[in-house]
């Protein structure tokens, strides 16, 4: 049996008119006859979702404690290996004994600079990596004042790039003027970003063509792993100097695990092999031998690496710029190939 829906002719009245009723979704209840029923419609656009606050729970780092111990003790051991070498050689001669005495203190200084350089290169990659997160949130809040100070930081740390002196200048005149603060994180993008966006695709392809070529023509499997670890290290601390860090060996390490986490967030090796799979349906890596197909693959592998990093070590999100895309850096990899055949 169907229900027969009574149909209203379009008619106005004024809402302060007693014979209309504003009730709720809700409400169950009938109207009084000859009044008039509005519902009002719920304007979904401004309903959130309010994630629920998970507490973080505090783990004290035992792992760090016991690296800090085990640490210590080496260098305690250490310490008293030289000792005793400097008492020995004092004991057999005196000459020996200073000669000890002034290799022991170029050593323990040698060790301080480098312990300083690393913890330098640390805090100037946190630096960095706060100075992303800062900009990605005044992208969002619009905060004037925020990205004028990221805009300074910027500055201070892109001062000994002399390609971007201009770049500096240009944003200096624009510090004063009346803009919102994501149209200045967008403009310190384009002014400072492009030259370096640049260079780093000219980075990222190089390296790419250059695993593409030993791998392609090493004998060994050894040989192909070694070379493009090497060359991915290489490629990763000269992305993070272009974009004004300066990190040391135990940065690069750090680096490394970043741009690993990263590839795994963002689902990067799924993207490659796509694209991978795209390559080999087009019969492309068929038309080459099998070791230059091998060669093509661990470059595209290695570009795919490359623009992780750019992502990891880049201080601004990309907003205003394009992204650079694997199948850009696929199509010179393989213009290449065919020009060398």
């Amino acid at each position: 049996m169907s229900e027969r829906y009574h149909h209203r002719r379009p008619e106005t009245f004024k809402l302060d008119d007693p014979g209309v009723i504003v009730m709720d979704s809700g409400d169950s209840s009938r109207p009084l006859r000859g009044t008039i029923q509005i519902i009002p419609e719920i304007d979904t656009t401004q309903v959130t979702a309010v994630a629920p606050t998970v507490p973080v729970q505090r783990i004290f780092p035992w792992g760090i404690v016991f690296w800090a111990a085990i640490g210590g003790l080496i260098l305690l051991g250490l310490g008293l290996s030289v000792t005793r070498l400097i008492e020995d050689l004092f004991t057999r001669n005196e000459s020996l004994g200073f000669l000890g005495l002034t290799f022991a203190f170029f050593a323990a200084l040698a060790f301080i600079i480098v312990v300083a350089r690393e913890a330098l290169g640390v805090i100037r990659l946190a630096t960095i990596d706060k100075l992303h997160l800062r900009a990605s949130a005044a992208l969002i809040s619009d905060d004037r004042a925020e990205s004028l100070t990221i805009v300074q930081d910027l500055l201070k740390l892109a001062h000994r790039n002399p390609h971007l002196a201009r770049a500096r200048a240009t944003l200096q005149n624009y510090a004063n003027d009346i803009i919102d603060g994501a149209d200045m994180i967008r403009l310190a993008e384009r002014e400072l970003m492009t030259p370096l966006d640049k260079e780093a695709r000219q980075l990222v392809s190089s390296a790419a063509q250059r695993v593409s070529i030993v791998t392609a023509v090493s004998p060994r499997a050894l040989i192909d792993v070694l070379f493009v670890f090497a060359a991915s290290l290489r490629l990763i601390r000269q992305l993070a100097r272009l974009y004004g860090g300066r990190p040391s060996a135990f940065g690069t390490i750090q680096l490394m695990r970043h741009v690993i986490a990263h590839l795994t967030i963002t689902g990067g090796m799924a993207a490659s092999d796509t694209l991978i799979q795209q390559v080999l349906g087009h019969g492309i890596v068929a038309k080459l031998s099998q070791r230059l197909g091998e060669g093509v693959l661990n470059g595209l592998l290695t570009a795919r690496l490359g623009l992780a990093a750019i992502d990891v070590t880049r201080p601004l999100p990309f907003t205003a710029l394009p992204r650079p895309a694997l199948a850009d850096l696929a199509k010179d990899l393989l213009r290449k190939r065919d020009g060398e055949e």
